[in-house]
């Protein structure tokens, strides 16, 4: 084992894990470490100019690559800056590691400057972390580190390293001597239970499948694996938010996201199937509604290789630990050797229902030609986008990233970056810059609204300085839109502090920063600004202009079940009756 500073240690690990880039800022208690950086020229460090942004700009680069997105921050602040970011990757299961500074170990518990208790603030918003106190121990710990964000359930880790510890040196332990094999999650499922899961597949009437962020996280293979399953069985599928793009929006078997903002069909299929087969997705609260109503005649299917996740939620007949990949090919095979068998006429009489259901065009708005909606700048997006097959899609979090959902089509896997769990205001723009680093050719579009784009607005300059030619697409209504759609429907029309009166000039704001600036507000202008958008080779804001009170439908109202929806315009049609179900 070769000599060396902590400091190179670091780069040395980082290099042997195969990292391309690093997001980061520099600090005190950083500088050896960024003094090494200097030194070489295998490892790109990205400046960002916000330490949150550096987390949400590693998640994207995680997200779009399958790999862990990489963090550099100094102590103190530096540290407490990426705790949000911390949180939505373990919320949404997201490999990255972030390396923080720490005050020499002779300084720890004195208060000094930029001191901070690192490992006891990211002890809950982390898989794992460590505090380094030791050099010979450095290399070892960075190998764990990232085996343990890769491994079982992806997510963030956090290595805490003192000033100390970089100047000294120690033995460099490389990738093969590593302490791994503690952290070794199971990832082949219970024959028994897989064997009783194809069984009811074979029985099932009304079956559907329900699919997660776990499924694009085992990787491509369990998304070929899962599209090959639907299509065989030819059972319906739906995902939540974090899962689109594992099946295709064009395949045939296909009915949109469910949950709160789910398509109608989607929900009232869950409230009504007889068998639901949960795929790598845990179950959380905006996709339940109210528990006790939730798929309440259905036997439940849970795959997930988070063991903590099954009947943490919801209680399940048969419960499959393991790997999603792994498993969904041992059930495929066992169905086929079965014989492939489904209840054919139980399931055409299945679709012709959900057909009846999908006759209420749940997305149905009505449009102008003097404001721009929302959907409709959506649609427009869509069609002028859909066939470049290099387009990724960020967005930030509000009504804006809902009908992203609704009407933007995935038709592959790590092409959708979005902040799902947490909702994090601010996520889109800087994981818009972690896409486009790691893709530099592809089409980057964060889909935003004004108040959560200018909560990271300050990311301009990283875009700019690294020539990264990101597209913000900025549904401006001047409002706070989820929070004003939800204080009308739900609190009396009350509009407490839910629009801004200081936006800034986009257009202006753009072209001080280098960028381009489009604002666009007549429907007729739409598609000559997006095409402008997507000619323009640099980073480009597109300020437009949006109906300033348009809710965002279907909505499942907090605490209601699946077949209680809200559907706006399909609903002031008469469409539906007051249970939810389809007047024909």
């Amino acid at each position: 084992m070769k000599t060396m500073t902590g400091a190179k240690m670091v780069v040395e690990a980082l290099k042997d894990q195969g990292v391309e880039v690093v997001f980061g800022y520099p600090g005190g208690a950083v500088l050896p470490i960024y003094d090494e950086i200097f030194q070489q020229n295998e490892i790109r460090h990205v400046l960002v100019r916000h330490e949150q942004g550096a987390v949400h700009a590693a998640e994207g680069y995680a997200r779009s690559t399958g790999k862990p997105g990489v963090c550099l921050v100094t102590s103190g602040p530096g540290a407490t800056n990426a705790v949000t970011g911390l949180t939505d990757a373990l919320m949404d299961s997201i490999p990255i590691v972030v390396l923080t500074g720490q005050v020499p170990t002779f300084m720890i518990g004195s208060d000094a400057f930029q001191e901070a208790d690192t490992v006891g603030i990211t002890r809950p918003c982390t898989k794992h972390n460590w505090l380094v106190k030791d050099t010979d121990a450095l290399g070892d710990v960075i190998h764990q580190a990232f085996h343990v964000a890769k491994g079982g359930r992806p997510g963030p880790v956090l290595v805490d390293i003192p000033k100390d510890v970089q100047f000294a040196s120690g033995k460099y332990v490389p990738p093969a001597k590593a302490q791994t094999a503690h952290y070794a999650p199971r990832v082949k499922g219970d024959p028994e239970a897989i064997l009783r899961m194809v069984e009811m597949i074979e029985e099932a009437e009304k079956p559907i499948f329900y699919t997660g962020g776990g499924v694009i996280n085992s990787g491509p293979g369990a998304c070929r694996l899962l599209r090959e399953f639907v299509d065989a069985t030819g059972f319906p599928i739906t995902s939540t938010l974090m899962g689109l793009g594992a099946y295709p929006a064009s395949g045939r078997h296909w009915m949109g996201m469910l949950g709160m903002h789910g398509l109608y069909e989607a929900n009232l299929a869950m409230h009504g199937c007889d068998l639901m087969i949960n795929v790598g997705a845990r179950f959380d609260d905006r996709i339940t509604g109210r528990i006790a109503d939730f798929s309440p005649r259905s036997e439940k299917v849970h795959i997930d290789i988070d063991p903590s996740s099954i009947n943490k939620v919801i209680h399940v007949d048969v419960p499959i630990l393991g790997d999603v990949g792994h498993v969904l090919e041992e059930a495929l095979a066992l169905w086929k050797a079965r014989g492939s068998k489904t209840r054919a006429p139980a399931l055409a009489k299945w679709w012709a229902q959900i057909g009846e259901w999908r006759k209420v065009e749940c997305l149905r708005y009505r449009n102008s030609d003097k404001v721009i909606k929302p959907q409709y700048a959506l649609e427009r997006l869509e069609a002028l986008t859909k066939d470049r097959k290099d387009r990724f899609i960020c967005t930030e979090v509000g009504q804006h990233q809902m009908w992203a959902a609704q009407f933007l089509g995935f038709e592959e896997p790590n092409h959708w970056m979005t902040s799902g769990g947490l909702g994090t205001m601010g996520y889109g723009f800087p994981a818009s810059i972690g896409v486009q680093m790691a893709h530099p050719d592809a089409l980057v579009i964060n889909v935003a609204g004004e108040a959560s784009w200018l909560m990271n607005m300050q990311e301009m300059g990283t875009a700019t300085q690294y020539r990264l030619p990101v597209k913000q697409f900025i549904l401006n209504n001047e409002r706070l839109g989820m929070v004003r759609q939800w204080q009308q429907l739900l609190h009396g029309e009350r509009y407490s502090h839910s629009w801004s009166e200081a936006l800034p000039d986009f257009v202006k704001l753009a072209e001080a920063f280098g960028w381009k600036g489009i604002q666009v507000k007549d429907p007729a202008d739409l598609d000559a600004a997006i095409l402008e958008m997507l000619a323009y080779d640099g980073p480009v804001i597109v300020d437009c202009l949006v109906e300033k009170h348009e809710n965002c439908f279907p909505m499942i109202p907090s605490g209601k079940a699946h077949n209680e929806m809200l559907l706006g315009e399909a609903e002031t049609d008469g469409a539906i009756d007051a249970k939810g179900s389809v007047l024909v």
